[in-house]
């Protein structure tokens, strides 16, 4: 299955090359987690029926793209107990790392919901989604996603328990749960992906959210760890500035209705569907503090910050918590704040081609296996996109751009 939208400089048969060996690339890739030869066949076939044109990617579909009478197999290898998921999560981000790398890449968090029928689905319970819009029957996953200049794939996920799940042991064994799982917030699983992302190495510059992860321990943890932030917060939230020449304080929503008119500058937070997401854009410096009183590896000033995001149709806001070297753009600052439509492109993507939110299996083992294949398939497609249409130089971009003269007749 070759996406025209993913091929646009490739040749079709230069394209299905590189489809082929990467298919073979990751079948290698993932082989040493299966203990027999039949098992890791099985897997294969699998990723090959998330990979399909089928539109429903369930283990009779796959099944039959297979090849096998029934789904029996495809249902195995998220029910058996002899591979590990985090293994295979680790394999994703390895391999999303080796072909879409960037120093100044963001890494988004954010969450998504599949809906359900019944209570037996491991996490699953009455709760708001933005996925529905309302609250709804469904289970919570909280993803970590790798946005770059090559392209964007997700890297790491955790399956959200609540309460009344990690309150009643019953229920917590009959869906395979491990015993050390526990209650953990949202933005707790968030700051467990980046803590795993900072271990591997993985280059980033920038941590994007919405405002479930915007306060508290994520900021601490990204200060200590050197990284820049544009997370979101509530109208409600409380700044304040010092050492600054304009001071600020109040409630997120109060001090944007101070903003005189010359404080707005219209921006594009990237292209969209439909062109530039142009809205206007307000930023205040409010504290310029030491680096190093966070992280010894830093130097200089960075700045802590308020974001501010007008609509343009209606006057709606949003508010953001900042935190960049001094000297920082307004503009980077709204483009690292626009890298968070690339998990929204992914969740999309990922449910309606990859089948991310088709997993029929209702244990803890069965979503993490289940949803670290469909990470694996959408990361594979990403790294061909990025090789079948590489960006251009940033020196040849240059020329592009100054070489604007109309042609000659004939040419």
């Amino acid at each position: 299955m070759i996406r025209k939208s993913w091929t646009r400089t490739a040749s079709i048969e230069e394209t299905l090359a590189l489809w082929a060996a990467s298919l073979r690339d990751i079948k290698k890739r993932i082989r040493p987690l299966f203990g027999q030869e039949r098992v890791a066949t099985n897997a294969g076939l699998f990723l090959e029926g998330l990979l399909g044109d089928e539109q429903r990617k369930t283990g009779w579909m796959r099944a039959e793209a297979a090849g096998d009478p029934g789904p029996w197999r495809q249902q195995a290898i998220l029910g058996r107990r002899d591979w590990d998921a985090d293994a295979l999560r680790d394999i994703v981000r390895d391999y999303v790392i080796e072909h879409l790398a960037d120093d100044d890449a963001v890494l988004v968090i954010d969450e998504t919901g599949f809906l359900k029928q019944g209570k037996a689905s491991c996490g699953v319970a009455r709760q708001y989604t933005g996925s529905a819009g309302k609250i709804t029957n469904c289970q919570i996953g909280v993803f970590a996603t790798y946005v770059s200049r090559h392209g964007h794939a997700f890297i790491d996920r955790a399956l959200y328990l609540p309460k009344e799940w990690t309150d009643d042991p019953a229920r917590l064994k009959a869906a395979y749960v491990p015993p050390d799982a526990g209650f953990a917030t949202k933005p707790k699983l968030a700051t467990r992906m980046i803590a795993r992302a900072i271990s591997a190495s993985v280059p980033f510059k920038w941590v994007a959210g919405d405002t479930v992860y915007g306060v508290g321990d994520i900021e601490q943890q990204l200060r200590h760890a050197g990284k820049g932030y544009v997370l979101g917060v509530s109208s409600a939230h409380v700044f304040h500035s010092w050492g600054k020449r304009r001071s600020v304080g109040g409630s997120a929503a109060d001090i944007a209705r101070t903003r005189h008119a010359s404080d707005w500058k219209r921006l594009s937070a990237g292209a969209g569907t439909k062109g530039p997401r142009l809205h206007n854009w307000c930023y205040l410096e409010l504290a310029d503090l030491e680096a190093k009183q966070f992280n010894d590896t830093n130097q200089g000033l960075w700045t802590r910050g308020l974001l501010i995001r007008r609509r343009i149709a209606d006057g709606d806001l949003a508010f953001f918590t900042t935190w960049c070297p001094a000297g920082t753009s307004i503009e980077t600052l709204v483009a690292v704040e626009g890298h968070r439509w690339a998990i929204e492109d992914s969740f999309e993507t990922a449910k309606n081609e990859f089948g991310l939110d088709h997993n029929e299996s209702r244990s803890w083992h069965g979503w993490h296996r289940h949803v670290s294949l469909v990470m694996l398939a959408f990361a594979m497609m990403a790294v061909i996109r990025h090789h079948a249409n590489p960006a251009l130089p940033k020196k040849t971009q240059r020329r592009a751009k100054t070489n604007t003269k109309a042609p000659r007749p004939g040419h």
